[in-house]
């Protein structure tokens, strides 16, 4: 059986029938944003698609589809469907993105929760509180004897739920004093992340660091932080810097370095001083021979003067 081959050409009766294909379109929009007829496309044998320009507000580039059919060897042109549908133009909204990738550093607020994925890979598993050992660990008897011997205590459960500090001696009290006693620790791909996030905003190859007088492991104002990336990071405490309260890089560094170079205070002018004592002549007319050019006798009685 051979396929059929439908024919792009429009219908005939299908592309006339523009009236009910706006009767259609203005029955199921709201009155008057039904606008002007804005072509067709053959969609298959004996049915076409109508188009009308949307006038309603917030649907720019929108159109109405108005999809109208014939059956065979009828000569009644019925409708298929009425849509809207967006144009080659519309304006769109962008394409909707999970929570979990469309959140930025700073959108949280107060009351916000962000959780995180079980699997995050900054993650991984901390202490787990099981303190003991497999029966068919090698080490089990020889754990049980010390334990004994030197009188401590092997609490049961994770650490993270004690309703109290765990006595001391026991493996849970030393988990707590080591900063270990949580359900998960940051993993080394976490600390890589937070180290090259710091690095980009608080770095060496940063424009303040480049015009720094000298780094930030020489400066006063640096606060150690413990871990691992304390080697290569710290806490900036001057509050005249940029950095204030950041976590910097040892190699980053700015103007304000607690051992830049002093700059000379601008002399100040001596106070002026006011004689009160004594009293200087002002005279009303300036004295003849306060000029330039001394006075000649035989001009000084002359109607204007020298000039």
């Amino acid at each position: 059986m051979s396929a059929t081959t439908r024919s792009r050409t429009p219908d005939r009766l299908c592309a006339e029938a523009v009236d009910l294909a706006r009767a259609a379109a203005e029955e199921a929009a709201a009155p008057g944003v039904v606008g002007e007829h804005a072509g067709m496309v053959s969609e298959g044998d004996r049915v076409v698609t109508h188009f009308f320009e949307c006038k309603e507000m917030g649907y720019r580039g929108w159109r109405w589809a108005v999809t109208v059919a014939r059956a065979s060897r009828a000569k009644v042109v019925t409708l298929n469907e009425t849509v809207l549908l967006p144009g080659p133009d519309a304006l769109l909204a962008p394409e909707w993105v999970p929570w979990s990738e469309r959140l930025r550093p700073g959108d949280m607020g107060p009351g916000d929760l962000l959780p995180t994925d079980a699997e995050d890979l900054r993650l991984e598993p901390g202490y787990s509180g099981e303190d003991e050992l497999a029966p068919n660990a090698p080490l089990s008897e020889e754990m049980a004897e010390l334990a004994e011997a030197e009188d401590a205590e092997v609490v049961a459960g994770n650490p993270a739920t004690l309703p109290l500090v765990p006595t001391r001696g026991s493996i849970a009290s030393v988990a707590e004093e080591l900063g270990m006693r949580r359900a998960r620790v940051l993993s080394r791909y976490g600390l890589h992340v937070a180290a090259d996030r710091w690095e980009e905003s608080y770095g060496a190859k940063t424009a303040m660091a480049q015009a720094a007088p000298a780094t930030c492991v020489s400066c006063g104002f640096l606060n150690p932080i413990g871990g691992s990336l304390g080697q290569a990071f710290g806490v900036c405490a001057n509050e005249f810097s940029p950095a204030d309260g950041r976590v910097v890089s040892l190699s980053y560094g700015c103007g304000g370095h607690s051992e830049a170079a002093v700059m000379p205070a601008p002399p100040r002018p001596a106070p002026p001083v006011i004689d009160e004592t004594r009293m200087d002549p002002f005279p009303l007319r300036p004295s003849p021979d306060s000029g330039s050019v001394p006075v000649d006798e035989s001009s000084a009685d002359a109607e204007y003067g020298h000039s």
